[in-house]
């Protein structure tokens, strides 16, 4: 008798839910149990992966978008043999740099805090949007709309917790260079929030891991090229199916 598949948790990034996993999870529930993780209010990483852990099974695949890759170290960091496989979107491991640009980066994340409780989270999204997608996909106005909802079903207070989270997050390096488990590695080609350059070295840094280039598609790859970015998890999941036999 095979060994049952393993349930996969899947990981949203920044003001994100359910809806950037839409294809992938309804892909993958026809064949085995998935989860879409909810941070609530959580304003740490740390936070976020005990959160998440307190509501996951035993033992599971994970996958994580934008901040929910970050999340992901934070959980292997925790529990790295509760996890079964990995597979990271569009992330990074990094801590926030110091210094001119650091300081930068604060100020841009905290600007659109700001536009947030102004003018609210669809207004935020639309403005955030223009450097996440890739150039050729701004005029969809169907991913477009459905990225600016998505948003607007989180609060401006639920944004800041996680811009906060974000603007303090903790080095991930000694993380990587533990895991252990199958890691796949995805990076839209066009994502100039988190750079093909940067995926490659994430790639370096996991032992055996495998790295996959979304053609046309920037940082919200899930969203973007939906069967791309299936198709590459699906491979990735019939691996750690073939491993647990």
């Amino acid at each position: 008798m095979k060994p049952p598949l393993p349930h996969l948790l899947l990981l949203p990034g920044l003001a994100c839910d359910q809806e950037v996993w839409e294809h992938q999870a309804r892909f993958f529930s026809q064949i085995t149990t998935v989860q879409v993780a909810d941070y609530g209010a959580s304003d740490s990483l740390e936070e976020m992966a005990r959160a998440t852990l307190g509501h996951a099974p035993q033992r599971f695949a994970l996958a994580g978008h934008s901040m929910g890759g970050r999340v992901a170290f934070e959980i292997l960091r925790r529990a790295p043999g509760r996890v079964v496989g990995l597979a990271v979107l569009d992330t990074g491991y990094q801590r926030r740099a110091s210094g001119e640009a650091g300081e930068r980066e604060r100020q841009e994340r905290l600007a659109l805090v700001d536009l947030a409780r102004a003018q609210g989270m669809r207004v935020m999204a639309r403005r955030w949007v223009q450097k996440m997608l890739d150039p050729a996909r701004l005029p969809d106005e169907r991913l477009v709309d459905s990225i600016a909802e998505m948003f607007a079903r989180k609060t401006p207070e639920i944004f800041e917790a996680q811009i906060t989270a974000l603007l303090n997050r903790p080095d991930a390096a000694p993380v990587l260079s533990q895991i252990r488990c199958r890691t796949l590695v995805v990076c839209g080609r066009e994502d100039t929030w988190s750079p093909v350059a940067r995926h490659r070295d994430i790639a370096g840094r996991i032992v055996g891991s495998t790295l996959a280039i979304i053609a046309n598609c920037g940082h919200m790859s899930p969203m973007e090229r939906p069967e791309a970015v299936t198709a590459a998890m699906r491979e990735w999941f019939d691996n750690l199916s073939s491993d647990s036999e």
